[in-house]
């Protein structure tokens, strides 16, 4: 296995070519989680995958509860499909709580005042649904709970990891949240084995070839608990070893072979780049600083052929939102062909 072979098996299994899907639904159930906090790059992330579709539908999508977003995982906020959202929380809050314990102490942030805060942020959704961070953080401090913004965040942040809340619809372009058991009723529980067989089989059958240490960094599982996951899955996925690094892939993408040049503006924090701990195949070393910034920010980059290219962003005119774009070098009149058509179809989506 080569690199050509890694980043020709990735595209077609992140259905960025060929996708056999067609609603949003379907593309995040598939991909697992899809990471989320910036929620109009996470909808493109979505609409990338699904030619022809539009931002508008991508957001009814998470409007209607079709689309959770969600802390979870690492810690972060992710699109979860809703058919999968209650096992990956099972799974994963426990170990997300350890994460953030020590800002839990520094913010004074006992259990039983979070199971207080729970209280009253159940009450009031009960009472009205899509109320946004700050009209909860309004509702808290009229019940004596001092919540400044990061004290708020952290608050919320328990309560999505709690199961009790999750993304409502979108008021006034702002975040809602609205009662995650009202958007989907949990139906039963799992035991850890079977969490854990579902995780790294939707991880490795949409994002390999990958590594082990590429499914814990994007999971947030232990080492431990990845080399149990991966006992899990091995009957149906092929391990091939290529240098140092053994690449684990689904049987079914072995002989996936793609011969068209194709080129597309992924958005910033894209599962192509950002789930794999080892970005070295598709992004040069020579470029990392232009895509990764210092601080972890993921810019949305020009992906040609298996191999980051440029960076582009959104910017808005007189005719709406489009694109703009910043190659490495001058790219040739086929490959600017390419460009301008990636550009047309984000311009279409925004649409």
């Amino acid at each position: 296995m080569n690199i050509a072979d890694i980043t020709t098996m990735r595209l077609a299994n992140q259905q960025l070519v060929k996708t056999r899907y067609k609603t949003p639904r379907e593309i995040v159930s598939w991909m697992g989680a899809m990471q989320a906090q910036d929620f109009n790059m996470a909808k493109w992330g979505v609409g990338v995958r699904l030619p022809g579709i539009t931002d508008k539908q991508v957001e009814k999508a998470a409007d209607d509860g079709e689309l959770i977003r969600t802390h979870i995982l690492r810690p972060t906020w992710h699109f979860v499909s809703r058919d999968d959202i209650h096992w990956m929380l099972q799974l994963s809050a426990p170990r997300v709580k350890l994460a953030i314990r020590s800002s839990d102490r520094d913010l004074e942030l006992s259990d039983d005042l979070l199971r207080k805060t729970s209280s009253i942020i159940r009450k009031a959704l009960e009472k009205e649904s899509n109320l946004t961070r700050q009209e909860l953080g309004t509702i808290l401090k009229k019940a004596d709970v001092e919540c400044d913004s990061r004290r708020l965040s952290h608050i919320m942040y328990h309560a999505e990891l709690d199961g009790l809340v999750c993304n409502g619809a979108v008021k006034d372009k702002k975040q809602t949240y609205a009662l995650l058991e009202q958007r989907v009723p949990k139906t039963s529980n799992y035991n850890v084995d079977e969490t854990l067989y579902r995780l790294a089989y939707k991880y490795f059958q949409s994002h390999g070839p990958a590594t082990i240490q590429d499914f814990i960094w994007w999971s947030g599982l232990t080492a431990s608990e990845a080399r149990s996951a991966l006992a899990l899955i091995k009957p149906d996925f092929i391990f091939e070893t290529a240098g140092e690094q053994t690449y684990i892939f689904h049987q079914s993408s072995s002989n996936y072979k793609h011969k068209d040049h194709v080129v597309h503006f992924l958005p910033a924090f894209d599962e192509l780049l950002v789930s794999y701990k080892d970005r070295k195949e598709i992004l040069a070393l020579i470029h990392h600083k232009k895509v990764i910034t210092s601080n972890g920010i993921f810019k949305p980059a020009i992906f040609y052929n298996g191999e980051i290219i440029g960076v582009w962003k959104k910017v808005s005119g007189k005719n709406g939102v489009l694109s703009e774009t910043d190659c490495f070098s001058q790219p040739d009149r086929a490959l600017s062909k390419l460009i301008k058509k990636a550009s047309d179809d984000f311009d279409a989506y925004m649409k």
